[in-house]
């Protein structure tokens, strides 16, 4: 199958597992099309799927990742003043990392509103369907939703990275704590242990918290600029890489501007 062949019969698979959604029309245009599979992905609980149908959304998904362009990490610059720390502006499903950081929600499953632009939906759109069932079996083992300012470990499925780490963090609704705070460091901290403890050399982190959960950027950023140096300075680990990813220009700005600083202006 071409990508075309492959996105159509992929739909329609989708479709015939949801009587809800057996009568929608499939458009000609082709990113149409693109949006109906991906918002069908989107809204599909976890369940498992067939081997035919596994061996064609993984091609199709992994065809779709070389067309994008998938990003080596050894072609990014570290920064001026830490050459373990690096920032990259950009779509984070493109970077073939060993961990890319996904902000999950507290029931792991990804974002089930179809086209939705954040992080965790962009993630798990683009690593399949897969991931939403591997989140699945880790709640169902441990019986609960997932407490903020933790992290889990699953493969990374269709996307360039290995793995993906997944971490709650704190939703600022009104004013920002302490306990806010701590939470967020806390996300930094469990996905550090756990790439150290899966002897992971990379991981690009995401803004946790920002965005949908109004946790303020700069401080956001402060945060895991700090976060991310102290653990390295006292840790002798497998990480000798740490990505800060952002998506748009003003996060790109403010995290230039703290990596920048000399150390001595360092609070």
């Amino acid at each position: 199958m071409d990508q075309t062949e492959a996105r159509l019969w992929l739909i329609e698979q989708l479709k015939k597992e949801n009587p809800l959604y057996r009568k929608v029309a499939v458009p000609a245009d082709e990113a149409k099309q693109k949006d109906l599979l991906r918002s069908l992905m989107n809204v599909r609980d976890p369940k498992p799927v067939s081997a035919a149908f596994r061996a064609v959304h993984d091609a199709y998904l992994r065809r779709e990742a070389f067309i994008r362009g998938i990003v080596s990490i050894d072609s990014l610059e570290p920064c001026r003043l830490d050459e373990s720390l690096y920032l990259w502006q950009g779509d984070i499903t493109r970077l073939a990392a060993d961990a890319i950081v996904n902000a999950a929600n507290f029931t792991l499953l990804g974002c089930y509103i179809p086209l939705h632009n954040c992080i965790d939906n962009c993630i798990h759109s683009a690593a399949g369907v897969e991931l939403r069932n591997s989140c699945s079996e880790i709640i169902r083992k441990q019986g609960h939703d997932e407490p903020e300012g933790r992290a889990q470990i699953t493969p990374g499925f269709c996307l360039p990275a290995k793995y993906v780490l997944h971490t709650v963090g704190p939703s600022v609704d009104l004013e920002l704590t302490d306990e806010h705070r701590r939470l967020l460091r806390s996300c930094y901290v469990a996905c550090l242990d756990l790439a150290a403890e899966n002897g992971l050399g990379n991981l690009a982190f995401c803004c946790i918290s920002t965005g949908v959960f109004s946790f303020p950027a700069e401080e956001a950023a402060e945060t895991a600029v700090k976060t991310v140096r102290e653990w390295l300075d006292s840790h002798d680990s497998s990480i000798n890489k740490v990505i800060f990813n952002v998506f748009g220009d003003r996060d790109r700005r403010i995290y230039e501007e703290i990596l920048d600083r000399d150390p001595e202006e360092r609070s």
